[in-house]
């Protein structure tokens, strides 16, 4: 099972939209605080779990209530951490069907923001998510040992400066979110981002080549027009 993860600078929400549903609200109310999310569709959820290891797990749902029971099953073999429900057709059997299947909250979906921020503050405080992050991420022919400040590919170990372990570590540990040049040269480097200077570009394209990734059609380390580089979570 995926353990509660660890309390970084900002908290790391995944959601998870079940059915037809709109979570542009959702994720700017929680955006506005700075909060690192990402949304997925129900497809494949419990790979984006493993990977993203995150704070706070919410699962938008809009269809029939035994679906979202059937999701909310399977995320709890895998997942300990919060759970939060926010639901498109709030009635209180499904309220009840959710919290038994292991949500930890339920919210209707047009609740206030201010709300909906503050259940999912309480959630996280409820947990004490404030641990270190995982010591070693494992994606589809990588792995990243920040304890041992080494990368791995199919091939064997990377050879990787140590500027360039320090970002790669940086984009993987915050994979399937943007992280912009600003977030980059603040916390690499400790300095503002002037707009002009290319060096993260330079050491980004050596790491793709590093880890065999086409340079010029990247499938793993993506460059965002003006904001900044996606690490891509496996397929």
């Amino acid at each position: 099972m995926i353990p509660e993860s660890g309390a970084r600078q900002r908290p790391r929400v995944l959601v998870i939209a079940t059915a037809a549903f709109s979570t542009d609200p959702v994720t700017a109310c929680l955006m506005a605080l700075s909060w690192d999310v990402s949304v997925i569709d129900d497809a494949s959820p419990l790979q984006h779990l493993a990977a993203t290891r995150p704070d706070l797990l919410i699962v938008c749902r809009g269809g029939s209530g035994a679906a979202s029971a059937v999701t909310c099953q399977r995320l709890r073999r895998e997942y300990a951490g919060p759970l939060l429900v926010l639901d498109g057709q709030p009635e209180a059997s499904r309220e009840v069907q959710a919290l038994e299947e292991g949500a930890d909250d339920y919210v209707a979906h047009d609740v206030e923001p201010r709300v909906l921020v503050a259940r999912a503050g309480s959630l996280l405080r409820r947990r004490s998510v404030v641990v270190s992050p995982p010591a070693r991420l494992s994606f589809q022919g990588l792995e990243i040992d920040a304890m041992n400040r080494e990368a791995s590919s199919d091939n064997g170990v990377l050879d990787l400066t140590s500027a360039e372990f320090d970002l790669l570590w940086l984009l993987a540990s915050h994979a399937g979110s943007v992280v912009t040049r600003e977030e980059i040269f603040g916390q690499l480097r400790g300095i503002k981002y002037d707009g002009q200077d290319r060096s993260i570009d330079v050491r980004v394209s050596r790491i793709r080549a590093k880890i065999g990734d086409d340079p010029h059609q990247p499938a793993r380390i993506k460059t965002v027009r003006s904001r900044g580089y996606l690490f891509v979570l496996d397929p």
